[in-house]
């Protein structure tokens, strides 16, 4: 389970209902799928039992993060809150997200040469992206899992696949390349 900066665990109920699309069901009985608000109200729980408030942008800025899975950057994250609330400075926006990555709600990636992106950490995986087109393909966690175990066994280094890219190329261009171009393996 993905982890925020100083370790702690992230929010169970955001990271379970996020990842199973579902909450308790009504005593005991089937479970019931768990609206944006009712996530959105979940996180700002967890905010207010930390010492934060409940303010209209961290809830503009929630239901934003939580209507999709799409990478965003905080630039795109501050126009969407922008767009309801115009007067929130972008820097409200960054003390945000960095408060909810501390909360483990969201990480940040790094993606090709672009600014950071960030999602939901319920949603964490890794990424490749290809130096020619440009192309981002979110991969499964277990395709570090090789990596992430020879770089604890031989160096005693936790990586963080979540947070880079690894560049490459797609299948498409490579497929294109010069056949006289020297392939890595």
């Amino acid at each position: 389970m993905p982890r925020g900066r100083t370790g702690e665990e992230p929010y169970r109920g955001v990271v379970a209902k996020e990842r199973n699309g579902a909450g308790d069901g009504p005593a005991g009985g089937a479970p019931q799928e768990a609206t944006a608000d009712t996530r959105v109200d979940d996180v700002l729980a967890v905010m207010r039992e930390h010492g934060g408030r409940v303010t209209s942008s961290r809830r503009i800025l929630l239901g934003t993060l939580f209507a999709t899975r799409e990478h965003r950057t905080a630039e795109e994250l501050t126009a969407a809150v922008q767009a309801q609330l115009p007067d929130v400075h972008p820097s409200t926006i960054y003390r945000n997200l960095d408060e909810l990555e501390r909360l483990g709600v969201v990480v940040h990636s790094h993606i090709g040469h672009g600014p950071a992106t960030y999602h939901l950490a319920a949603s964490a995986h890794g990424h490749l992206v290809c130096e020619v087109c440009g192309a981002a393909v979110d991969v499964a966690d277990t395709v570090f899992s090789g990596l992430a175990r020879a770089a604890r066994a031989e160096y005693g280094f936790t990586i963080d696949p979540h947070h880079f890219a690894v560049p490459g190329r797609c299948a498409n261009c490579a497929a294109a390349e010069p056949a006289d171009r020297p392939r890595v393996p």
